[in-house]
């Protein structure tokens, strides 16, 4: 069962993405250890700290070496979200070595450095979910390239596409949120190694040194201005993933929608033994599209709270800091568990051709007005022609009678065209335009930005143990 912080889960079918674990409060607090020692060996290397304590101090910065209890009850005492996990750790180290463990530090140079490196860790996992779904979509992309169904514009008929070609259109926007996240990566994975205010004044003329080694250290960059009161790389990360989330949203949508009984042209793989309703057994229910709506919401409600962190009065305030910490985590956890959902529907969706040709067949032939309106407005313009076509389609809409009879006994329209060049024209098998060449493009692109993202390693090793 998925672990995320608001409780809406599929219990059974969607794989454990990885990206919850990484928030539990050890590995959170693993992170902030491991800031510790890569501070303490900057200082070291810097001659602001003995070598000899910075190597106990490193050695020590695991969180098995700790006593949890002794924190967490020192935490509600002393309500403060570091102090304690310092105090323990100084314990671990030793009376020798451990005066040394924090020198010249402040909190939000531990916490927020240690949450760039559990969202780094949470970046990599998301991307690698991405790219499983981006496979998976190239798949079903060129199945569908020329599987014709009719394309839907205010909820109704408008011109027939493939569903090759409505899955290009998630490829295009997944490729988009991904390279968005890819770009990331100067503004986001930063350390935060300036001291009380950003100024470097508890390192001496040593700041810039020891930020650099604390960089190098843990894999990430130093900052332009080390300021308590920057976040907008944090900021962005939450922005882009509300972005991800309005798409995989409208592929929720969509997948809802298409397993109504009304359409039934497709749905998500329901394994055997799933119950969709206490009272109703006939329920299929689209459990997996349904959570991935309600996660899409909750994560896109987050985009406001991020932007509100950036307001910082002066040089901090502990309000915002704290506050972007909670939502980027949310943020984060939400992704990984839309993506599992995700990936799931797509490599797993259930396509009825056959029904999609039976509703495009329902306007009885007006679903191809387009292709009639441009083949008659080549005779007597395009204008003349729309109103033509317009008339008779409402004619048919509300007089009951078929389109095609309609047109045939129009004037104008059956003069132009014999009943076989009517049934050519209102095809819609034959008014697909690039609909199985986009499909195709995009399933390459899909393709082409999975093996992109299969290169990435999978977690950066930190040079402090």
């Amino acid at each position: 069962m998925i672990v995320a912080p608001f409780g809406r889960f599929t219990e059974g079918r969607v794989p454990d993405p990885g990206v919850a674990r990484l928030f539990t409060r050890e590995n959170r607090w693993q992170a902030r250890l491991d800031v510790e020692a890569a501070l303490a060996l900057a200082e070291a290397d810097a001659g602001l700290i003995p070598k000899e304590s910075a190597r106990a101090i490193a050695l020590t910065a695991r969180i098995e070496k700790l006593d949890i209890k002794r924190v967490l009850a020192a935490t509600a005492e002393a309500s403060h979200p570091l102090v304690p996990l310092i105090e323990e750790f100084a314990r671990a180290v030793g009376s020798k070595h451990g005066g040394w463990v924090h020198w010249g530090a402040t909190t939000q140079n531990i916490t927020q450095t240690a949450d760039v490196l559990v969202l780094r860790d949470a970046h990599r996992a998301i991307l690698g979910q991405l790219g499983r779904v981006l496979r998976s979509a190239a798949a079903l992309a060129e199945s569908s390239a020329t599987m014709p169904m009719a394309g839907r514009t205010h909820s109704q008929h408008a011109v027939p596409v493939t569903f090759g070609f409505k899955v290009a259109v998630w490829i295009d926007q997944l490729a988009a949120h991904t390279e968005r996240l890819e770009r990331l990566d100067d503004r986001l994975f930063c350390v935060l190694m300036g001291g009380a205010a950003g100024t470097f004044a508890s390192f001496g003329g040593a700041g810039r040194a020891i930020e650099a080694g604390v960089a190098r250290r843990l894999g990430l960059h130093p900052m332009r201005v080390p300021s308590r009161a920057v976040n907008d790389g944090i900021v962005e990360l939450v922005l882009v993933l509300a972005q991800l989330a309005g798409t995989i949203g409208k592929i929720g949508k969509d997948v809802y929608a298409l397993m109504q009984p009304e359409f039934a042209e497709a749905a998500e793989p329901v394994p055997e033994g799933t119950v969709g309703s206490s009272t109703m057994p006939h329920k299929r229910n689209p459990q997996l599209a349904l959570d991935m709506l309600t996660m899409s919401a909750e994560l896109r409600a987050l985009a406001a709270p991020a932007l509100e962190s950036m307001l910082h009065d002066q040089e901090a305030n502990g309000a915002m800091t704290a506050l972007l910490e909670d939502v980027a985590a949310s943020a984060a956890v939400l992704a990984g568990d839309m993506l599992a959902r995700l990936e799931v529907v797509v490599g797993g969706l259930e396509l009825d051709p056959e029904r999609m040709r039976a509703n495009m067949r329902l306007s009885e032939g007006m679903i191809g007005s387009e292709s009639l309106m441009l083949a008659l407005g080549e005779k007597i313009g395009r204008q003349r022609a729309h109103d033509v076509v317009y008339d008779v389609a409402q004619a048919a809409a509300t007089g009951g009678r078929p389109f095609v009879e309609l047109l045939r006994e129009d004037p104008l329209v059956g003069a132009t065209f014999s009943g076989d060049e009517l049934r050519v024209l209102l095809d819609p098998a034959g008014y697909l335009g690039l609909s199985a060449e986009t499909a195709r493009d995009l399933a390459g692109c899909a393709r082409s930005v999975a093996d992109r993202l299969d290169a990435l390693p999978a977690r950066v090793e930190l040079a402090t143990r």
